[in-house]
């Protein structure tokens, strides 16, 4: 292992009563859980009753956890149909905040978090962060944007309920960045694992990584490989952790790999997680790849029932060699839809199509995105063609809409984009579906 190792590994376990619980045990609570969860949508969200009503299904009909396929699924289409404070469970009073993130209609996909919702979150979270040999003496350097994205306001929470020091420095400036580490000490980093290789290569380059203190760092919010993982810890001298999370389920703290990297424990007393085929939602073997589905079991202001994550996993209930009982899923092969994401953002082609019709003029709704990795950092091209009346302008004029295009387009996908004009009728054409993708990236 590249990392440094963690000495008395199986005693950095935040909770051994629910993280190593037995299957039965584990059953019990979460149909107990189940049970109460599925009469409170019933009677306080108007959306899952009506779909509960039109499958027949009744909450006397689930009577345990092997009970949770009779209920409908949620989709992302559903949460932006019910857009903002439809899914309320609670009354908006109790809403203690909100994250969301970016969708195809330039609406938010927004998730709404009662106080208590809020400490779960935080709980989860710090389970993490002691899985990575993390405790209260700790300071951790927070590099996740803050703001409605869930990332860097989870590592905040997590760090606050495990006592340690949150250092809040959110994204860019990695100068600043490198040196805020070694002047504040801190032991610990969370970002993407895109820009964790990108800090790490960028100390290396200014010869500070023996005056750093780091010994783990927490990266997720984007796909990525052993291989990355592995050249972080090499440069570091520490160990990596992958984190999941998506903001409709709480956001970070929803999984996590421990030190043998086999696999992320699901937290699965709060998250219910099901694998299951996505030709026929029939569920899917251990070991089966499938897509990801989860049920909240405890979520007060905005609780779902089976939403599915379009992430493709498979599952491994067996007891992992860290002590912990937790199902792990394994690292995603891929999405059911089309959707990529660009350093921790998630980025659909419609935003694309929707931003440059919203121009008015100037350039024609046929584009074409190109995902490429350089310097161990996401890079998004967007090709788009020019009308043609616009394209014989003079070179000044043609700069001129492409930076506002440039301007457009970030505002619309909340990442920066590289613009290239292209003549009309350059992009081609397609008579099915529209191939609007081409991702260079090794994932």
């Amino acid at each position: 292992m590249a990392g440094v190792s963690i000495e008395n590994w199986k005693e950095t376990i935040r909770d051994p009563k629910i993280e190593c619980m037995s299957r039965d045990e584990m059953n019990a609570l979460q149909s107990e859980r189940l049970v109460k969860q599925v009469k409170n949508v019933y009677e306080n969200v108007e959306f899952y009753r009506k779909k509960m009503d039109a499958l027949g299904v009744e909450p006397g009909d689930i009577k345990g956890i092997e009970d949770i396929c009779k209920l409908p699924f949620t989709t992302k289409e559903d949460l932006r149909d019910n857009y903002p404070f439809g899914l309320l469970a609670v009354p908006k009073e109790k809403i203690a905040r909100v994250q969301g993130t970016s969708g195809t209609t330039g609406k938010l996909t927004l998730a709404s978090y009662t106080q208590k919702d809020v400490d779960v979150w935080g709980e989860c979270v710090a389970r993490g962060l002691v899985m990575a040999g993390l405790t209260a003496a700790d300071r951790i350097h927070v590099c996740y944007g803050y703001g409605l994205f869930t990332g860097g306001m989870g590592l905040d929470l997590g760090a606050q309920a495990l006592g340690a020091m949150a250092i809040p420095m959110s994204s860019g400036n990695t100068k600043r960045q490198l040196m805020c580490m070694e002047d504040f000490g801190a032991t610990a980093f969370a970002c993407t694992p895109s820009y964790a290789l990108y800090l790490a290569e960028a100390a290396q380059e200014a010869g500070v990584v023996d005056r750093l203190k780091i010994k783990a760092s927490v990266n997720g919010a984007e796909p990525w490989t052993d291989e990355m993982r592995k050249k972080i810890e090499s440069i570091f001298h520490i160990n990596s952790f992958d984190i999941y999370g998506l903001c409709e389920i709480t956001g970070p703290g929803v999984a996590m790999d421990c030190i043998h990297h086999k696999g992320l424990h699901v937290y699965e007393d709060y998250f219910y997680p099901e694998v299951l085929n996505p030709a026929d939602q029939s569920p899917c073997a251990d070991g089966e790849t499938g897509e990801l589905v989860f049920t909240t079991l405890a979520k007060e202001g905005m609780p779902l029932l089976r939403y599915r994550t379009k992430d493709l996993t498979s599952i491994d209930h067996s007891t992992c060699e860290c002590g912990r009982t937790l199902p792990r899923i394994q690292k995603f092969t891929g999405r059911t839809d089309d959707m990529k994401v660009i350093r921790g953002v998630n980025v659909f082609p419609t935003q694309v199509e929707t931003a440059l019709l919203s121009m008015g003029g100037g350039v024609a709704p046929h584009y074409m995105l190109i995902v490429d990795r350089e310097n161990n950092l996401d890079v998004l091209t967007v090709m788009v063609e020019v009308d043609e009346k616009y394209f014989s302008d003079e070179i000044r004029k043609l700069d001129a809409l492409k930076n506002k295009v440039g301007a457009v387009l970030k505002q619309a996908l909340g990442v920066s984009v590289r613009v290239k004009l292209v003549e009309p009728k350059t992009i081609q054409r397609s008579e099915g579906k529209a191939k609007r993708v081409i991702d260079n990236r090794e994932l």
